[in-house]
């Protein structure tokens, strides 16, 4: 868990008021209140997937909530993906074999 002022210090061009701008816009997770907020590591990855989004991609801010909407779609069918893997890995041989054949048509 880090503080505003921990994650700051990992982006030299990171403002706190701008952090604290994406966290006010629901961008990024804190737990806790201004002044006092704490992120989790995958906050903190959020935190550098953004700011690359906006410093290094000049992604507009108008732009951002559709980018952080799909990305969020993204990794939210690959959860559903590794989930249905999981299952078909668990099915008998047979089973495996018909639902690959179905895949590749």
């Amino acid at each position: 868990m880090m503080r505003v002022t921990a994650v700051i210090a990992l982006f030299p061009d990171l403002s706190e008021s701008e952090l604290v701008g994406w966290v006010e816009r629901g961008w990024v997770r804190a737990e806790g209140g201004p002044p006092d907020w704490v992120f989790q590591e995958i906050d903190v990855a959020r935190v550098r997937l953004i700011h690359d989004f906006r410093h290094s991609m000049a992604v507009s801010e108008e732009t951002m909530p559709l980018v952080l909407s799909l990305l969020d779609q993204v990794y939210a069918l690959r959860g559903q993906m590794r989930l249905i893997a999981r299952a078909v890995e668990g099915q008998p041989e047979d089973v495996r074999t018909a639902i690959l054949a179905a895949i590749r048509g």
